[in-house]
């Protein structure tokens, strides 16, 4: 088995100290960031999240997953940093306020983050005026946002009325998701983007950034 394929093996199994050994190991034989970083790590959480899609595995797996995934950024980060690889852009990502679940935004963050993107994360509980101060200061060009309650998603719509109002609805894309969210909501609320889960999520970021 190749080193790449073995980093991804231990990234779907969640293994992390073998993911970083196996990264470290494959920077040693010369293997760039950038392609342990899309051949090894995003392949591995690419399949995880195609059977997180299909049922075929579950939250704890995910996270276990996106947890060796992490553990992995931090070995590579000052590497990818040194090769340049093409930031995708900015994204705010934050838990709607009222609302304080964040498996769901932390498990999107770590999606954003293997595609490339700056994530600006938050956090939970976060009212609709940060959102909107965060996007003027940081140009971001995508808001994602995560409500876990049904109670909570109101909250989304009155966000995507705060940035019409303050003028810069046509700036930013919003993204909506979480348990109870659907594509129905979207398009009753004006959202730009609905996606079931964190791996669809990242893939329709990247289609946005082109």
């Amino acid at each position: 088995m190749s080193i790449l394929m073995q980093i991804s093996e231990f990234l779907q199994q969640g293994r992390a100290n073998e993911v970083q050994d196996s990264i470290r190991k494959a920077l040693d034989e010369g293997v760039g960031a950038k392609e342990i970083l899309n051949e090894g790590m995003m392949h591995g959480m690419d399949i995880i999240g195609d059977k997180f899609s299909k049922n075929e595995i579950f939250v704890p797996d995910m996270l276990i997953a996106a947890r060796a995934m992490t553990a992995g950024l931090e070995i590579l980060k000052p590497y990818l940093i040194e090769q340049d690889v093409e930031n995708k852009g900015k994204i705010i990502l934050g838990t709607v306020k009222g609302d304080l679940h964040d498996i769901g935004k932390n498990l999107v963050k770590i999606m954003f983050e293997g595609k490339g993107f700056e994530v600006i994360d938050l956090g939970i509980d976060v009212p609709k005026e940060k959102f909107i101060e965060q996007v003027n200061e940081t140009n971001a060009k995508i808001v994602a946002l995560s409500a876990l309650l049904t109670t909570t998603m109101p909250e989304m719509e009155e966000i995507v009325k705060a940035f019409k109002d303050a003028g810069i609805r046509d700036k930013v894309k919003i993204m909506i998701g979480g348990a109870p969210v659907t594509d129905k909501f979207r398009e009753e609320i004006g959202a730009d983007l609905y996606a079931p889960d964190a791996a669809q999520a990242a893939n329709a970021a990247l289609e946005i950034a082109g």
